[in-house]
């Protein structure tokens, strides 16, 4: 039934909580609204940046655009190396292409940083499609970089065909509102009941129920 698998980047792929919330902390330290506490961070893991920031510490647009070009002058350097793959993700990528699916990635993170982060662990060779935001704000929204990823497949027309599978409520929510159904996975930063209210296809707790999934 499904041809094209469509993966969301933090929490999903990797698990790369310790450099954006030490990130977030750099930048709300900067913009005099300090955060000591980095569990309290993790709600920035996934969701567009900015949106988050402005929710967070209640600033307005313009400081929230402060607070991001802050936010990656230590991302870019370090934080996006404190990253690590989730077990058995890259075994699962292998065991999907080989069965003929056509993978691809779809991240609110910037392009350029997705990039960056799965050539670093090695795995841009198993993706058709690498699809991101812009660094200036752009198709931060998860619906619109799924748009942008079906349209480089040409498979907007052919969206029984795609799945999506991610982390955050944003990832089904998104998938939804581009006619996708979406997988969950439980390992990453969505907590159970938000992942629940989503109600996503399924929701799956390792990368090998991943694989049985479409066996």
């Amino acid at each position: 039934m499904y041809k094209v698998i469509l993966f969301d980047l933090d929490g999903t792929l990797t698990e790369s909580g310790e450099g954006i919330t030490k990130s977030v902390q750099y930048a709300l330290e900067r913009i005099g609204k300090p955060e000591q506490d980095l569990e309290k961070l993790k709600v920035f893991v996934g969701p567009p940046l900015m949106e988050m920031f402005m929710k967070y510490a209640q600033i307005d647009e313009e400081t929230a655009k402060q607070a991001v070009e802050i936010y990656r002058e230590r991302y870019s350097v370090t934080g996006i190396f404190e990253n690590a793959v989730y077990p058995g993700i890259e075994d699962m990528l292998a065991q999907l292409k080989k069965k003929g699916y056509i993978l691809a990635v779809a991240s609110s993170k910037p392009e350029v940083y997705v990039r960056q982060i799965l050539d670093h662990f090695g795995l841009t060779q198993y993706f058709t499609e690498i699809g991101g935001s812009e660094m200036d704000g752009r198709k931060t929204n998860k619906t619109e970089v799924i748009e942008d990823v079906l349209q480089r497949l040409h498979m907007e027309n052919h969206r029984n065909q795609v799945i999506m599978v991610g982390d955050k409520e944003h990832d089904v929510y998104g998938a939804r509102k581009a006619g996708l159904e979406c997988i969950a996975v439980s390992f990453g930063y969505g907590t159970e009941e938000e992942l629940k209210q989503a109600e996503p296809l399924k929701i799956v707790d390792s990368a090998e129920e991943i694989v049985n999934f479409f066996a």
